[in-house]
């Protein structure tokens, strides 16, 4: 596992999802500037853990799909149920 590469894109995807610019957001009677939410991804010497979820081995076939995402430049594929207009 690339760590360096892995921060890399990871620095580069925040800021494709907007990192540090705010939306407009509508509410009653007004407005407000909402930045998006982040999305946790902690990483181990022997793991990760995303959205404060349950410890994932590297050995993991699902957590070893998720890191090649993203050393590969793209948002992990598992995301797309969760985020499915996109970013």
């Amino acid at each position: 596992i690339d760590f360096d590469l892995i921060l890399e894109n990871v620095k580069d995807l925040n800021v494709l999802a907007g990192e540090g610019i705010s939306q407009v957001e509508h509410t009653p009677g007004g407005a407000r500037l909402r930045q998006p939410e982040p999305l946790p991804l902690t990483l181990y010497q022997n793991g990760i853990v995303m959205f404060n979820g349950p410890f994932r081995p590297y050995e993991d076939p699902s957590t070893q799909q998720c890191l090649q995402d993203i050393m590969d430049g793209y948002f992990p594929s598992e995301l797309q149920m969760r985020y499915p207009d996109g970013v």
